[in-house]
């Protein structure tokens, strides 16, 4: 397109260089009319030379493929995330009051006062350190356990915090923290069961209900009879 003078107006055809700066791409539409553009301007005392112009023609052609592809990929992909979503929609249903195992780190402390909290050591830990933490981010309560053997573990939690108060009833998380006799640390995985009470419908599918607790259906990795 060097055939086109700086100076050129060009607006007045609906294409001004705001649209690429804005946008930062140049649709088919825009590509055309550029293409439009410069025959329109072009010096008919050195006329562009075909083989330029069949080349302008075929980037044309291969830009309009590529959206065309690009739009149907789109719609596949829309199309597989309903299928999804409806898929998950329809098992939700089907495990309710089933017993669960999900990867997460919430605990509820309900009315009696305990709330246990579960986790896996990848190894033999020396030392375990358990934090309860509130919905501020905030360390209410600090637990220290040594030699706890790998695996599934879970500790009940009295709903106490480290002046030994009893805390409020509703939602907390825990991380947990755990080494090796030489100090090398040792990964742990925390995780969450329950039984499923309930089924809430959203924007992004549905979410299983433990209580008070939800958590989506991704989450889930075990289902227990």
């Amino acid at each position: 397109m060097s055939n086109i003078s700086a100076g050129t107006n060009i607006q007045g055809l609906g294409f001004s260089a705001s649209t690429a700066t804005n946008d930062k791409i140049l649709g088919k539409d825009d590509f055309l009319k550029l293409l439009i553009t410069q025959l329109n301007y072009q010096d008919p005392l050195n006329p562009m030379e075909g083989t330029e112009f069949s080349a302008q023609l075929a980037q044309f052609s291969s830009l309009e493929q590529l959206q065309n592809i690009h739009q149907e990929l789109k719609n596949s992909i829309d199309a597989n995330y309903l299928l999804t979503t409806s898929i998950n929609n329809t098992l939700a249903a089907t495990v309710i009051g089933k017993s669960v195992k999900a990867t997460g780190n919430q605990i509820y402390l309900g009315e009696d006062g305990n709330a246990t909290l579960h986790y896996d050591l990848s190894d033999d830990a020396s030392k375990v350190t358990i934090e309860i933490l509130d919905e501020n981010d905030q360390v209410k309560r600090t637990i220290q356990l040594e030699d706890v053997a790998k695996g599934e573990q879970s500790y009940t939690w009295d709903g106490k915090d480290n002046a030994g108060i009893s805390l409020a009833q509703g939602k907390y998380r825990f991380r947990v923290k755990a080494t090796d006799e030489e100090g090398n640390p040792v990964s742990v995985q925390t995780y969450m069961v329950g039984t499923i009470t309930g089924v809430r419908y959203g924007y992004n599918g549905a979410e299983l209900l433990i209580g008070d607790l939800s958590l989506a259906m991704s989450d889930v990795y075990e289902i227990l009879e």
